[in-house]
This record gives structure tokens, sequence and C-alpha cells, in this order.
């Protein structure tokens, strides 16, 4: 799964918004918006923070 696919799915899980999701990592909702979309990746910074939400979830990336 890519980086867009996991963001969106895992943003599900926690039943969150864009806007809620982003506050989390100190984003706008623009930034979440072009993440799901896959017109834009987190930066290594925010890809260390999301590993534990990836982790609880159970859901794999691909590099």
């Amino acid at each position: 799964m890519r980086y867009n696919e996991a963001i969106k799915k895992v943003r599900l899980k926690m039943c969150l918004t864009q806007t809620e999701f982003g506050a989390i990592f100190g984003v706008t909702f623009g930034t979440v918006n072009r993440w799901e979309a896959g017109t834009h990746e987190p930066t290594m910074k925010i890809k260390r923070m999301l590993m534990p939400y990836l982790e609880k979830y159970n859901i794999k990336v691909e590099e």
C-alpha cells in the first residue's frame, strides 16, 4: 500500500476528518488532502510520526 492509501485508511479508522487528522501532525486540511490524493508525500518527520498509528491498525506501507 502506498502512503496516500495508508494515510486515508488510518484516518478513516480513527474516525477523523482531514482537518482533525492534520491537527495531530501540525499540518492543514489541504496538506492531508494532497497526501491522500497522492500529489504530495509526507516528509520523513511526518512519516516517522505516522508509524505508531500505522502499526496500531496493522497497515503496511511500501516505499
